[in-house]
Order: structure tokens, then C-alpha cells, then sequence
């Protein structure tokens, strides 16, 4: 592929990516996409018609830049934050790269041989490559000296950016006062016993081995009855939002307990449920005791005695009375927490299984696709087209644009794929399944994307090509440098394409125009609830990372389209995280532990393929110098394991001990252990129901609704799993 068919692909993206942003900034204006493009934040905004609104404008970006971090971590959460500094690395690292690349690493390969030049324009990008750095070149000493600048500019931030985040972490555990999960350990294994339940069997344990610090437990039991007659509940307060205040005198004698049910009777039944003979309450106590699961949410007194008891090893069976920290309530996973604990280990074995064969099939688009980068062979294969593949238009359409836009297409499979193992796994938190599924996608990114790609040409080839685990540089060695054109269009199609699509979010603005312009809906959708995609995101920045330190100092041209992209989705994700996700909940900035090893992986990747050319290209010292820089990093890798990972794998026992005293001595452990006591409901009424209830009655007579409902959580819709009432504190 030659220059001109890299600007071809480089002049659709630009176009479509304008285009967008243009569409965007005016559709943003207008009063009847509030809901798509400003979520919650602005749902009150009411527009009038102005001239104004139909011109194009920079705001969103200002607004974007003028954003603070401590606002975006109110908004967003720390992930938010973390995620946003990934960027900014990215931005920093390359920065200095193209810098060293383009003006000393691009002319020493575009002169690397004695050859008569063509226009710039027609010219092949191999030249721009290192390929083109004749054997003995005593010129590629620059390429090796960029590989130490850019290598350890890197590492320098990111040991930076590692200690500045930690930092972080640790100041947002400690602002977060009254978080319930850190007084709350998750029991899961809990021994059957013919003579007692399983809340019984919990409640003996902790008295007996934890009586000091036990404060009280609830168990998690099958929803049935319980669902029902909350289903029914949520009918009767729609049907009192439908009835106005002066035709329902009797209000005061249907009083709302739905969201206390532990402590107070269901007056208001459906028909077949006032037919059911007995009390309701002992009804649906007794099917829930029969109904257990052998899982419990332990409360403790301090969170000191939280983290000991969930670090501890509680049976001499490691398979029985498993604990660990609880997740916060809005982010416990509710539907998983039924799962037999003995078969996580068999599900997780399923899953790999899964997970390679998808990965394999997975080869037959991918194989295809590289197909269309090389065009001989396609003409070949294809005989009737190579009349089309003549004409010079099609044949950059085809070679620079067409191959990247197919793979992006495919790749649409892989979250939700991967989502669905990791929900299979058993996460028992959204955050823990959202973690794991980006874990996923980022591997299968970059084998597929990255591995299989530059290793092209048959299935049976690219499954051989690693026989021998010493030729492994110099397969990548010869590899990568023919496939870096494939790179730079694939960052065109699916960085800067992508970026357009994500701010125009067309599903959401084509659900909004399909109510309100042709079901012809005035109201609002109801209060969005999406969350940031860090499970597609993540993978995508990351893979974006490693294809840069690896072209770098091998086709340096891919360097000026990257940290475009880099800076795009830095305004860009910014705007989305001010304006369009909510933050439902999140993993404490565990995400930066997976971008710190990808980067790692990205280096140590780069400069084994950097050892494997110099030795090609017949240079011992470039070599040489090389396998110092290797262990070097692998060095840097362990020292911030050492100093920096513990503290996200583990909690600091000093923080929480401060924590403690500090509420001990300010007399606040009276109420949060009140607020423990409802800290993990999992029947409660919409928030918009009660709300709708409140409005439409007398205030006093609502009261109880308003005060009793609380928001709803985002597991709601796909629980199968509930906390039984607080058992008893102990005393």
C-alpha cells in the first residue's frame, strides 16, 4: 500500500469524523435530546427556539477542558478519573515519541537505502519503515537510542501517575465515611445443617469465633413469593399516581411498608394474594427460610474487624465459610450470589475452554480480512474482480479502508460475548463482571488484532508460526514492520470513527426520535442509568498503546494519527463522563493495575521485536544495548508490584483503624450502625413511583412512601437473590 491509499482512508475518517462532530454540537442544543446527551444532569432544562441553537459551536469542548479532576471524580468516580489518566499518559508518552521518531527515526529509514525516490505522495510506506534500513546500516544506533528515550519516559510516568493514583485510592477509601461494605464481609460456603438454618448456622459461628466484633448478619434467600407480591405493589402505586388525591379518602388506611417489609405487614394484596389463607408476613418469612441460600452478609462492629475476618482462612476446609469484603450495595450482583460456591472453580475452567474456542473461530474473519490487504493475492483468489481491482480509487478503498471497517465490525461481538462468560464466572459484584469482562476483551484484542494480524496468511501458519519459542523475534521481527499499514488504517476506522460515534450515541438518539416523533411520547424516558463502558473502552486505549510502542521506532508515520486520537478521546470522554454516563457504581481505580501491566507487556513486547530487527539487520551493538533495557523494565514491573499493587489488592488495616477511631471519638457509630441495619435491600419501589404517589396525594399521608422508598439500584431487573431482614444486633 502506498501513501496515497493511507490518505484516502485518512480523508473518509476525517470526513465522517467532522461531520459528526458538527451533527453533535448542534444536535446537543436541542431541547428534545436532553435526555440522550445530558442523562439526569439537565433533564429540567427547558429550551426555547433560538437561531442560536441550529450553529455549530466549540462549547462542549471548553467546557470539557475547564472541568476540574476533583469534579470529574464527583461526577464520575474515581474509575472516571483513572481512565481519564490512562489518556493523559498516552497523550505524554507519545508526545515524546513522535517527537524522537519523526524528526530522527523517520529519515534515517526513509534513506535508509541507496534508491531513486519517488513523489512523496506515490511513494510505498515500506520506505517510511524500518524495513527499508539496508543490513549493517551503522544508522540504526538512532533507532535503539529512541527505543531507551521512549522506553524510559514511560516508565517514568508510569511510575507517576502509579504513585499519584494510589494516593488517590487511598484518600477516596478514607472520604468514604459511611460506606456499608467496609463493615460487611461476604459469607459464601455456609454448611448445610439438618438441625438449624442457615441464618442460625451464621449467627452461632460469629457469636462463638467473632463475638466481640459480630453485630448482626442477613442472609440471602430465592425471591419467589416475595417478588410477586412486589410486582403487585409496584401495580398499586401506578395505579395511585392515576387517581387523584380528593377521590382517595381512605389513603391514610393503605399506608406504604413495601420497602420495610422485615418490620411491617403488606395490607395492599392482588386478588389471588388476598385469596392465600394466613398472615403475610409469616408467609413470606417461612417460604424464605425454606428457600435459604447458603450466603449472608456479615456486619461487624469497626472495619478493622471487617478486613480481619474476610483475610482469614475461617474453616480448616478452605471450601467452607468463604469471606471476603462485600461490594458496596449498589454494586452487589445480586442474581450470582446463588451460585453453588464449589462450582466457581468448574464455571471458571468452562469459561477458558469457551473462551479459546471463540477466540479460534474468531481466526476465519480475521484471516479474511488480512486477505484484503494484500491485493495480488486477492486478485488471484478472486479472479472476475481484478478488472475492478485496476482502477486505482477501488484499490485504495479496498486496501486502506475496507479491511480495518470489517474486522471493527466483527469485534462488535466481542464485549457482549465476553460479558456474558464473565457473568457466567460468578462476579458478585457489577464492577468485579465488568473488570473481568475488560480483562477479557483486552486479551482477545490483542491476540486477534494485534498477534494474528501481523502474522498473516493461513490458519495452519499462524498456528505454527510460534513451534519454536526462540524464532519468536524473528517471526515478529519480520512481521511486524509489513503489517504496519494495516495499523494505521485500523486507528483511523476504529480510533478516530469510533471516538464520532461514541459523543453521537445514535442508539440512544434513535430510541428518543422513535418516541417522541413517531410514537409520538411527550414525556421523558425515564432517568438514565448508563454507565461508562469501561469493558470496550479500556481494551480499545490499551490495544491503541500497544500498537504505538511497538510501530514506533518501525513505522514512526503511525505516531502523528495516534496521538491525534489520544487527544480527541481525551474532550471527548471528558464530555461523556460530565454530561451522558452515571456513575452507578465502581471499582476503586482497579482499572489502572490492568493498564499498568499492558503497558509493561506493550514495552517488553516492543523492544523483544526491536531485539529480533537489530539482529536481522545485522547490528550487535543495537542488540546488545537492547537486553539491558529489557531487564530493566521487567526490574521497574517489580518494584511497582511491590510498592504499589498491595494496596489495591488489599486494605490498609491502619486506614480503617484511624477511620474507626475518629468515629469512636465524634460518637457517629451509633448511626451507621442504624444505617447498616438497611444498608443492603433488595426489594424497595421505584424511585419515579413514589415520587408519583407523593405528588399525586396529600403530603402527610405520603409520607411514609416517600421516606420508606429509596432509589433504585441498577440490579434490580436481573435479581434472583435477596437479603433476608437484618437478624437481630447482637448485644
Amino acid at each position: 500500500m502506498n501513501l496515497s491509499a493511507l490518505l484516502t482512508s485518512a480523508g473518509i475518517n476525517i470526513a465522517i469524523s467532522v461531520s459528526l462532530f458538527l451533527l453533535y454540537s448542534v444536535l446537543r442544543k436541542q431541547p428534545s435530546n436532553v435526555s440522550v446527551y445530558f442523562g439526569k444532569k439537565l433533564a429540567k432544562h427547558k429550551g426555547h427556539f433560538s437561531l442560536e441553537r441550529f450553529v455549530p459551536s466549540p462549547s462542549w469542548i471548553l467546557k470539557a477542558w475547564e472541568t476540574t479532576e476533583e469534579e470529574l471524580l464527583e461526577l464520575g468516580g474515581m474509575d472516571a478519573v483513572v481512565f481519564i489518566r490512562m489518556l493523559v499518559f498516552s497523550i505524554r508518552v507519545f508526545c515524546i515519541a513522535a517527537v524522537i521518531c519523526i524528526f530522527l527515526v523517520l529519515p534515517v529509514n526513509y534513506h535508509g537505502k541507496d534508491m531513486i525516490h519517488k513523489k512523496i505522495p506515490s511513494e510505498s510506506l515500506e520506505v517510511f519503515t524500518i524495513a527499508n534500513v539496508k543490513e549493517g546500516s551503522k544508522w540504526l544506533w538512532v533507532h535503539c537510542l529512541a527505543l531507551y528515550i521512549i522506553s524510559c519516559s514511560a516508565c517514568f510516568l508510569l511510575y507517576f501517575e502509579y504513585k499519584s493514583i494510589t494516593k488517590m485510592r487511598l484518600a477516596h477509601i478514607t472520604r468514604s465515611i459511611v460506606n456499608p461494605s467496609y463493615f460487611t464481609v461476604l459469607v459464601r460456603a455456609i454448611p448445610w445443617s439438618p438441625k438449624q438454618s442457615y441464618s442460625d448456622s451464621v449467627k452461632e459461628y460469629f457469636m462463638n469465633y467473632y463475638a466481640s466484633s459480630y453485630l448482626s448478619h442477613q442472609t440471602v434467600y430465592r425471591i419467589g413469593t416475595v417478588q410477586k407480591l412486589m410486582n403487585d405493589a409496584e401495580k398499586i402505586c401506578k395505579v395511585f399516581k392515576r387517581v387523584p388525591a380528593e377521590h382517595n379518602s381512605n389513603w391514610n388506611s393503605f399506608r406504604c411498608h413495601l420497602c420495610v417489609l422485615a418490620s411491617n405487614p403488606l395490607t395492599i394484596l392482588s386478588n389471588e394474594t388476598e385469596r392465600q389463607k394466613g398472615n403475610v408476613r409469616s408467609d413470606v418469612m417461612d417460604s424464605a427460610a425454606e428457600k435459604e441460600y447458603p450466603t449472608a452478609f456479615v456486619f461487624f462492629k469497626t472495619r478493622y474487624d471487617a478486613i480481619v475476618a474476610s483475610e482469614v482462612l475461617q474453616s480448616a476446609n478452605p471450601m467452607l465459610w468463604v469471606t471476603k469484603i462485600a461490594p458496596e450495595p449498589r454494586d452487589v450482583y445480586w442474581s450470582n450470589l446463588c451460585i453453588p460456591y464449589k462450582q466457581l472453580w468448574i464455571r471458571k475452567i468452562a469459561i477458558l475452554l469457551a473462551a479459546i474456542v471463540f477466540m479460534f473461530v474468531f481466526l476465519i474473519p480475521v484471516t479474511f480480512v488480512q486477505g484484503l490487504t494484500q491485493l495480488e493475492q486477492l486478485s488471484h483468489a478472486l479472479p472476475f474482480l481484478r478488472g475492478l481491482f485496476k482502477k486505482k480509487y477501488v484499490s485504495q478503498v479496498v486496501t486502506g479502508y475496507l479491511p480495518s471497517v470489517i474486522l471493527i465490525l466483527f469485534m462488535y461481538a466481542v464485549p457482549p460475548t465476553m460479558m456474558l462468560f464473565s457473568t457466567f464466572e460468578g462476579a458478585v459484584s457489577h464492577s468485579g463482571r465488568k473488570k473481568s469482562t475488560c480483562i477479557k476483551v483486552l486479551y482477545f484484542t490483542i491476540w486477534n488484532v494485534f498477534f494474528v494480524n501481523i502474522l498473516s496468511g493461513s490458519i495452519i501458519a499462524q498456528l505454527s508460526v510460534f513451534s519454536s519459542v526462540k524464532d519468536v523475534p524473528r517471526h515478529l521481527a519480520e512481521a511486524v514492520p509489513n503489517q504496519a499499514t494495516f495499523f494505521m488504517t485500523y486507528v483511523l476506522t476504529s480510533g478516530w470513527a469510533s471516538l464520532s460515534v461514541e459523543i453521537m450515541q445514535p442508539f440512544l438518539l434513535l430510541c428518543n426520535i422513535l418516541k417522541k416523533f413517531i410514537l409520538q411520547m411527550k414525556e421523558d424516558p425515564p432517568d438514565c442509568t448508563l454507565s461508562f463502558p469501561y469493558h470496550t473502552e479500556v481494551p480499545r486505549v490499551l490495544l491503541f498503546g500497544l500498537i504505538g510502542f511497538v510501530c514506533s521506532i518501525l513505522a514512526p508515520l503511525i505516531l502523528p494519527l495516534l496521538l491525534i486520537y489520544f487527544v480527541l478521546a481525551y474532550f471527548i470522554y471528558r464530555n461523556q463522563i460530565i454530561n451522558v454516563y452515571i456513575k452507578n457504581y465502581e471499582s476503586g481505580g482497579q482499572y489502572w493495575r490492568i493498564a499498568h501491566k499492558a503497558t509493561i507487556f506493550s514495552l517488553v513486547l516492543t523492544q523483544i521485536i526491536a531485539l529480533g530487527v537489530f539482529g536481522l539487520k545485522r547490528s550487535p551493538v543495537a542488540s546488545g544495548f537492547t537486553i539491558p533495557l529489557i531487564i530493566g523494565t521487567l526490574l521497574f514491573n517489580a518494584y511497582c508490584s511491590q510498592r504499589f499493587s498491595p494496596t489495591f489488592k488489599q486494605l490498609a488495616a491502619q486506614v480503617f483503624m484511624d477511620m474507626d477511631r475518629r468515629d469512636q471519638q465524634d460518637g457517629r457509630m451509633e448511626e451507621i450502625y442504624e444505617q447498616l441495619q438497611s444498608a443492603y435491600p433488595k426489594f424497595q419501589l421505584s424511585r419515579k413511583l413514589c415520587k408519583a404517589a407523593h405528588k399525586n396525594h396529600n403530603e402527610n399521608s405520603c409520607k411514609d412512601v416517600h421516606t420508606n422508598c429509596t432509589e433504585a439500584r441498577e440490579s434490580i431487573p436481573d435479581s434472583e437473590a435477596v437479603p433476608q431482614p437484618v437478624n437481630e444486633i447482637a448485644s
